[in-house]
């Protein structure tokens, strides 16, 4: 009991934004983040998914606002960030989650895929940052949470943009980190790299040996995600097996390759079939 009363009085009263929250990993985190005594402010395109989590947050007592937001438009992020802003406060945890896959080899993908893949997995990370984190500096508090990838640390076949996007969104969280500490700022950064999660967006996909890569139960993966921003931790990697991509990277590159091969990790892609409905 100590425990929740402890969680519930560090959120309580903060404003939190997740973003592609109508299903998956982010609905869950919305859900613990108001069992946690935060406000909510949910962003997405899915309109009848975001009714849905207000309503179900709405009834347990929690302050809820939602937006439905087109993340690959600039222009759309700016507007309803400011309306945010006026009609909200201050955001004190960004959730950068909204995420896409196209799940196709390189010559496969269209022109328009690629581009949105990375207008919402990287480009969109730049423009809700740049509005909401001002007034973070003003205040000298807050957090920005990068909903990366393992993609972004180690290459996939079938994943060219995907894992492109997410590399790009490790190294924003980290340069931003660096930026932030070099200012003596207090606002705080947490990039989030888990292995492939059981939330429909990867469907298919396989692990050859799930006692070292499990594909993640999303309820687990958003509860460390929470407990990660409560304790203020830079870097959230799941499971520790991915960790050992940074030792083996280091080996020559027909090794590294052969590892990445013998582990699974080259093929996982290869049933893949991926989510049929629900928009970011």
């Amino acid at each position: 009991m100590a425990q929740v009363a402890a969680r519930a009085q560090y959120f309580s009263g903060k404003n939190v934004l997740v973003t592609g929250a109508a299903s998956g990993i982010g609905r869950l985190m919305a859900q613990y983040f108001a069992a946690d005594g935060a406000n909510l402010i949910l962003w997405g395109r899915d309109a009848d998914g975001l009714e849905w989590l207000r309503a179900d947050l709405a009834s347990a007592g929690r302050k809820v606002w939602i937006q439905i937001v087109d993340l690959t438009d600039r222009e759309a992020i700016r507007t309803a960030a400011q309306r945010c802003l006026d009609e909200c406060g201050p955001i004190d945890v960004l959730v950068n989650n909204a995420g896409i896959v196209s799940g196709k080899a390189l010559l496969e993908l269209g022109d328009d895929e690629i581009e949105r893949t990375f207008a919402v997995n990287t480009l969109a990370l730049f423009w809700t940052t740049r509005a909401f984190l001002p007034s973070m500096l003003k205040r000298n508090a807050g957090h920005i949470v990068t909903i990366a990838s393992a993609a972004g640390i180690v290459g996939t076949p079938r994943l060219t943009d995907y894992c492109a996007s997410k590399f790009a969104a490790i190294g924003f969280d980290e340069s931003l980190r660096l930026e932030l500490a070099r200012a003596k700022s207090a606002v705080r950064t947490t990039v989030v790299c888990p292995y492939y999660m059981s939330t429909g967006m990867f469907e298919g996909v396989k692990s050859r040996f799930s006692w070292l890569l499990p594909i993640l139960p999303p309820e687990y993966a958003a509860r460390r995600i929470v407990d990660a921003v409560r304790r203020g931790s830079s870097r959230v990697i799941m499971p520790r097996f991915v960790y050992s991509s940074f030792i083996v990277r280091a080996l020559p590159v027909r090794v590294f390759d052969a590892i990445m091969a013998f582990v699974g990790i080259s093929r996982s892609m290869d049933e893949f079939t991926g989510r049929t409905k629900r928009p970011v």
